[in-house]
């Protein structure tokens, strides 16, 4: 079977080599030396000038809202993973909807004004498979509107917009480790801050408030990742370059093979230097994206429709707004196989399936 994803585990002994440590530290949570170590670590290599890990990628963003949305409407996109919206329900703020660009896929920056309204205290945008938004514009509308911006920048690992680090834009962004991500530990995420003062409420947020052990400087929520989710990282990190080169590898082949007359793919916006996260491709139809998807698994392969459905469309959403473009390209769209190990003759056999179906 080839899987639409696939973990990149590092040697076992170079894991348990790092796991040892935290035993030997008898140190698995709150901060240990692991988690101080990958932190300096990523934020080298990011080019960052802060970084805090946390325990998954959604805790990060649902403290954002906690912090900057106030109980207000948020604008944001319906061309997301769930936990975008999800995250803005959960802390009693209400969505608001902005549909995409269909180029990009990433918000219409273009639609934005127009659904801010006395309520609005946020906008909360996806940088969607790694593709950035359109950074500048979103910036001046929240400034001349005095919004906050957070940036969902789950698929964003080692994205680079105008030679700078994706994560440094927005008042507050964030980032996934899920196992399934470019970078992972296990489970785990990151928030990344350039304001001080916010920088230490988003701290103090994710360890239940604490100002030392027997202080609070307000309400908090357990947000910490452990000794032994930053062993994975800290084994993880020494293949970066062998995990971009092979997924970038995939990409090429894929790009090189597939008919673009019959299909297309998003259009990566000037200025990114990508991180060749995920592989989606865009049918006529529906029909034919399904027809494609029953043949890919007929033959053991496993894509995806991501994402799908468009989260304006979710039960527990009430005001549902239009956004016929997100609607259209959520039914229409597929993520092909892509992971760093991906064969040469994996992807022939995927091209060439493809190509029969769509011939």
């Amino acid at each position: 079977m080839i899987p639409v994803t696939k973990t990149f585990l590092p040697p076992l002994e170079e894991y348990t080599a790092q796991v040892s440590r935290a035993f030997q530290n008898e140190w698995l949570t709150n901060r240990g030396e692991l988690v101080l170590e990958l932190e300096s670590k990523l934020k080298t290599y990011l080019g960052v000038s802060n970084i805090l890990i946390m325990n998954n990628g959604t805790i990060p963003i649902q403290i954002a809202v906690k912090l900057l949305g106030g109980g207000g409407e948020i604008i944001t996109t319906p061309f997301s993973y769930v936990a975008t919206t999800s995250s803005i329900v959960w802390e009693n703020c209400t969505p608001v909807f902005v549909d995409i660009d269909p180029v990009h896929l990433t918000i219409d920056e273009t639609k934005i004004e127009a659904a801010i309204t006395s309520r609005t205290t946020c906008i909360l945008a996806t940088h969607v498979y790694g593709n950035p938004c359109n950074v500048e514009v979103i910036g001046d509308i929240a400034k001349r509107h005095n919004l906050k911006v957070i940036y969902d920048a789950a698929h964003c690992f080692g994205v680079k917009y105008k030679g700078r680090s994706i994560f440094e834009y927005g008042d507050i962004s964030t980032c996934s480790f899920h196992a399934t991500k470019v970078f992972q530990t296990g489970e785990g995420g990151a928030a990344f801050c350039e304001d001080e003062e916010l920088r230490k409420r988003i701290f103090y947020s994710h360890n239940f408030g604490h100002n030392g052990p027997l202080d609070f400087h307000g309400l908090g929520i357990n947000g910490k990742i452990s000794e032994l989710q930053a062993a994975m990282g800290l084994a993880v990190y020494p293949y970066m370059d062998k995990i971009f080169s092979g997924r970038k590898r995939a990409v090429d082949q894929y790009n090189s093979s597939l008919d673009f007359k019959v299909l297309q793919t998003m259009a990566l916006r000037d200025g990114t230097d990508w991180n060749f996260s995920y592989y989606p491709i865009i049918l006529d139809t529906e029909s034919i994206m399904l027809r494609l998807e029953t043949a890919l698994k007929e033959n053991g392969i496993v894509p995806r429709r991501y994402f799908y459905p468009a989260l304006n469309t979710i039960n527990y959403i009430q005001q549902a707004g239009n956004t016929p473009i997100a609607a259209d390209i959520a039914s229409r769209i597929l993520c092909l196989p892509l992971y760093a190990d991906l064969g040469e003759s994996d992807c022939d056999r995927i091209c060439d399936i493809i190509s029969k179906i769509l011939q």
